[in-house]
């Protein structure tokens, strides 16, 4: 799969520049305190950049859809770099307003990366079987960027100072996108055209399929933001302060782990069966939290939600870009990633507030996991309607009912339009878009 044409330099571009959204907020509050200010004027900075960044996803998104993705990459890195460098600035220049206008800005113009990534996969790894390694590879290292920025921020903070550290989360990001940007899968990417009863279907993107898995990834992400204050609580509760940063560095490890164990085979059962069976793990993953158990085992115990967290997401995407129409792909990707950043802000935000309740704060993780399996198990229906599945340029495989063969488009290089070549899939099939794919296409990702 890394072998594959522009598969390393897409990964590892966006890597790199998404690694400023683990740096930037640890690295805004560090700056704020040894500026002089409160730390509550620092948590409510980082608080901003992280929340400004969720909601302003679907809008990019939906940017994406309408002007490509190089344009988009470019600008946003364009203006958010500068934002991050500056800030410092705002010390001896500025006040609160300007540094808090900065940071909101700044958040606002995060490259939308991940949505990117995951849109150009179908067009650069036609292969399924490729195509599920690298979806599951890319989910699991999404959650190392919170581990590695953090613990990059603090080396640089403590050698030099916090606003180098925002020095670096800018040009890294910079240069990150960039790479990504410039890939000719990005420049040549456009999104797939609406013509007849797609055109109305796009104009309509929340359908009642979407709209409840969307709701069931708040509950994902409402665990995720539980589980950071569950550590905090269980440091706190041992006296062992380094139990905050170890218990999120063995979830996201563990996540990273799952993901490549998840992608090095083909896994029956639809994609809503799996969806609903690895969610039912991570559900049943942190039920051990509610024994508050000794920080060890705690920390043992939050490795299996995190194995199956790459499963969960992983699944989601697949279903997204099944039940999205066409030329709204960015846009639905963009959705899902907020719906996520939603529940793990209300997790925080909730778990923070019960924090002098040890057994009411451990079960919040698996509160969060429940609702979203009662909502998956609720919408089975919606989730898989009898309805014609939408097609699109690169978006996923189709089938040729009469000889029984896989369409599949495929990346090529650019013509003298500028355009990638692609065949065009035939017409609609009344099918079940989740149930009755081909058995190829439902093996992936």
């Amino acid at each position: 799969m890394l072998g594959s044409p522009h598969v390393v330099r897409l990964l590892g571009g966006t890597l790199i520049g998404r690694l400023p959204n683990g740096m930037a907020p640890v690295a805004i509050l560090l700056w704020a305190t040894t500026s002089g200010r409160s730390i509550a004027f620092g948590g409510l900075l980082s608080a901003l950049y992280g929340l400004s960044s969720a909601l302003a996803q679907p809008v990019k998104g939906r940017l994406m859809d309408r002007y490509g993705q190089s344009a988009v990459h470019l600008t946003a890195a364009l203006v958010n770099s500068p934002l991050l460098a500056v800030l410092p600035l705002t010390g001896p220049y500025g006040g609160p307003s300007l540094a808090t206008a900065l940071v909101v800005g700044g958040g606002l113009t995060t490259p939308p990366l991940e949505t990117g990534l995951r849109t150009l996969w179908p067009s650069v790894l036609p292969d399924p079987r490729l195509r599920q390694a690298a979806l599951a590879l890319d989910a699991g290292t999404q959650g190392l960027l919170y581990v590695v920025g953090p613990l990059l921020v603090a080396a640089l903070a403590s050698v030099y100072d916090p606003s180098v550290a925002l020095a670096v989360a800018a040009v890294l990001g910079l240069i990150g996108t960039t790479a990504v940007a410039l890939a000719p899968p990005s420049r040549h990417w456009r999104p797939d055209p609406c013509e007849g009863r797609t055109a109305i279907l796009a104009r309509r993107l929340a359908s009642p399929a979407l709209s409840l898995l969307y709701l069931s990834l708040t509950g994902i992400g409402f665990a995720i933001g539980a589980m950071n204050v569950v550590a905090l609580a269980t440091a706190e509760r041992h006296h062992q302060g380094m139990l905050t940063g170890i218990i999120p560095a063995v979830f996201s490890a563990s996540s990273f782990l799952g993901g490549l164990l998840y992608g090095r085979r083909t896994w029956p059962g639809t994609t809503t069966q799996r969806l609903t069976l690895a969610t039912s793990a991570f559900l049943a993953g942190w039920l051990p939290l509610l024994a508050l158990p000794a920080p060890y085992v705690a920390t043992v115990a939050v490795a299996v939600p995190g194995a199956f967290l790459t499963p969960v997401v992983a699944c989601a995407y697949v279903a997204t870009d099944i039940l999205v129409p066409a030329g709204r792909t960015s846009e639905g990707f963009a959705w899902l990633i907020l719906s996520i950043g939603i529940g793990q802000s209300a997790g925080t935000a909730l778990a923070g507030h019960l924090i002098e309740h040890p057994l009411a704060t451990a079960a919040l993780p698996a509160v969060g996991a429940a609702f979203a399996l009662s909502i998956l198990l609720a919408a089975r229906r919606p989730l898989d309607p009898t309805r014609p599945l939408q097609h699109g340029r690169h978006r996923r495989p189709t089938r040729d009912l009469k000889n029984h063969q896989l369409a599949v488009p495929s990346y090529s290089a650019p013509t003298n339009e500028g355009t990638l070549d692609r065949r065009r899939p035939g017409p609609p099939e009344r099918q079940d878009p989740l149930r009755r794919l081909p058995e190829h296409l439902d093996a992936s990702l």
